[in-house]
Formats: structure tokens, C-alpha cells, sequence
């Protein structure tokens, strides 16, 4: 089964960033990337647009529907 907050994850760590880095580049707290990641909370629909766009993926990719990070 997919696990949203692994995938978060590697793909924060992919980019060698913190979580509060990631934070404050699409303008959340450091604990909502803690809370996604953990799996203790789920993005809004805003959270995700936030996060592809900064992860330059889909949202399709992002939550786990389709294993190509773009559309092409």
C-alpha cells in the first residue's frame, strides 16, 4: 500500500532539504511537514498543489496514482 508520508519524504530528502525548509518554501509550519510525513495528518488540496509545484511533479505522482513524475 502507498504510503504518503515515506513518499514525502524521499522526495524531501532527495532534494537535501529540512522539513522546515520545506515549510517555509510553500509557506507551512515545519510540524504540518512532520505531521504529513508521520502520517499522524493528510495535505489539504492546497498543501499538494503547494507540494508538487515546489517538487516540480504531479499530484497524480505526489499521492501515489501514477509512478511518472510528469505528464509527458
Amino acid at each position: 500500500m502507498f504510503n504518503f508520508g515515506e513518499h514525502l519524504k524521499r522526495l524531501r530528502n532527495e532534494k537535501n532539504i529540512t522539513q522546515k525548509q520545506l515549510g517555509e518554501a510553500i509557506n507551512l509550519s515545519w510540524r504540518s511537514i512532520q505531521n504529513y510525513e508521520c502520517g499522524y495528518k493528510k495535505p489539504s488540496y492546497d498543501a499538494l498543489i503547494y507540494l508538487a509545484d515546489y517538487f516540480d511533479v504531479t499530484i497524480d505522482y505526489l499521492v501515489g496514482r501514477n509512478p511518472k513524475k510528469d505528464l509527458s
